[in-house]
């Protein structure tokens, strides 16, 4: 039976570049960034996630594995504050969508910088 989600994958064109978008400017934590031929950079948005994001390079998943999905998960975070969280998404250069009320609260989207579009609501 399974139990949790354990990791997300996203296969991503340029590894640093996404890196520094996640932990730069959503402030998430490196927690393992290893290179033995291929390069697999692990990071979560805080100490007590149970979930993490891996980070890996879409062209050479797509050459070990080409029978894969590799297009982007949709993914919906959740966050306190997201008013405060919009206005510091703004600050940093992010490209956000409009505040969308849904049926089970209030959400935006934003993208990385190679325009993956992820959503987040508060909670």
């Amino acid at each position: 039976m399974i139990g949790q989600i354990g990791q997300v994958m996203l296969y991503v064109e340029d590894q640093e570049r996404s890196k520094k978008f996640w932990t730069e400017k959503l402030g998430f934590t490196v927690v393992s960034d290893i290179n033995n031929g291929m390069r697999i950079i692990t990071i979560v948005p805080n100490e007590n996630a149970q979930t993490s994001i891996v980070l890996h390079d879409k062209k050479k998943i797509a050459e070990m594995s080409p029978e894969l999905n590799l297009t982007t998960p949709s993914l919906m975070f959740y966050a306190e504050n997201l008013d405060e969280l919009y206005r510091d998404y703004q600050t940093k250069g992010i490209t956000v969508g409009e505040f969308m009320e849904m049926p089970f609260g209030k959400v935006f989207n934003f993208a990385d910088d190679e325009e993956n579009y992820f959503a987040v609501m508060e909670k």
